[in-house]
């Protein structure tokens, strides 16, 4: 897994309070890992400052897995 991809995983865990170990790229984050609209804030602010760029609004709507964070990160920073 890329550096980024890790980076993804860490913030992740941190946030949703779900150990980064158990973490599946199907898990969807609302419905597997909890994440409501103050935690999906605060996941895309995390994010943005661990990985060193911005994450606009439209991008951001169409993350619903852990998996569509891992290739976003990988395609997109």
């Amino acid at each position: 897994m890329s550096a980024r991809g890790e980076a993804v995983l860490d913030v992740l865990a941190l946030v949703s309070g779900v150990p980064r170990d158990t973490l599946r790229p199907e898990q969807d984050l609302v419905a597997d890992l909890g994440l409501d609209s103050p935690k999906a804030v605060r996941l895309l602010v995390e994010l943005e400052e661990r990985l060193g760029a911005e994450i606009d609004d439209g991008a951001a709507s169409g993350l619903s897995t852990v998996g569509d964070l891992l290739r976003f990160a990988d395609e997109h920073v």
